[in-house]
């Protein structure tokens, strides 16, 4: 499998984690969102929204959008655990969780949308920051309430064991603690942050140990 990704995407970084959870083994080919390189016409080819990550299975199909090839990877069958439990309610509320953040968070501060806030708007750096901070702040705080008010959470999002909530969440605190976002304030986030990141799954997954990090 080739999976093309841009090692700062929290999109594409989520993704890692599942392929690295499921014991999968993968190609990583660089896309450089801030070179436009998901622009270029050959990748166009293979996503026509210009968004990464993109997913081509060893059997050539080409999956787009981080949560559909996740649950892909499931629904295939395909590797060694799977990302959500096995009970219907249980896996509903872990795709909540993962949509909270992927849905409702991450989208408002992707790099095209920090692009027209500087760019079209002429918003600042310490606005576009301010921003940032503000959406993931209260994403951060009710996922925190969510996972307090469920009694669905242990060691991990959902019990304990990783699943597709946790894929989400690490890269989210990730670009958190970039904006200096203040992550000591959602005490169970904080914990599992920490956990999965003692996890070679997600250890190899983290955008400092890809090909293309550069600091």
């Amino acid at each position: 499998m080739k999976l093309y990704n841009y090692y700062r995407s929290s999109a594409a970084y989520r993704v890692r984690i599942a392929l690295n959870l499921k014991g999968l083994t993968w190609q990583h080919v660089g896309v450089h969102l801030l070179k436009a390189q998901h622009r270029a016409p050959d990748y166009l080819k293979l996503n026509p929204a210009g968004l990464v990550p993109t997913l081509v299975a060893d059997d050539g199909a080409v999956l787009t959008q981080s949560l559909a090839i996740m649950e892909y990877l499931d629904d295939a069958g395909l590797g060694d655990t799977s990302l959500l439990p096995k009970d219907a309610v249980d896996r509903a509320h872990v795709r909540a969780l993962a949509l909270a953040l992927a849905c409702d968070v991450h989208p408002l501060n992707n790099v095209r949308v920090l692009n027209y806030l500087s760019g079209e708007l002429g918003a600042t750096n310490e606005q576009k920051n301010a921003w940032i901070a503000h959406w993931i702040t209260i994403g951060l705080g009710a996922f925190e309430k969510t996972l307090e008010q469920s009694g669905m959470s242990g060691h991990f999002c959902f019990d304990d064991m990783p699943t597709l909530a946790d894929c989400v969440l690490v890269p989210q605190v990730f670009s958190a603690r970039r904006f200096n976002v203040d992550v000591s304030k959602y005490p169970r986030v904080a914990a599992i942050d920490a956990l999965c990141n003692t996890l070679p799954a997600f250890i190899s997954a983290h955008p400092k140990n890809q090909p293309d990090f550069s600091p």
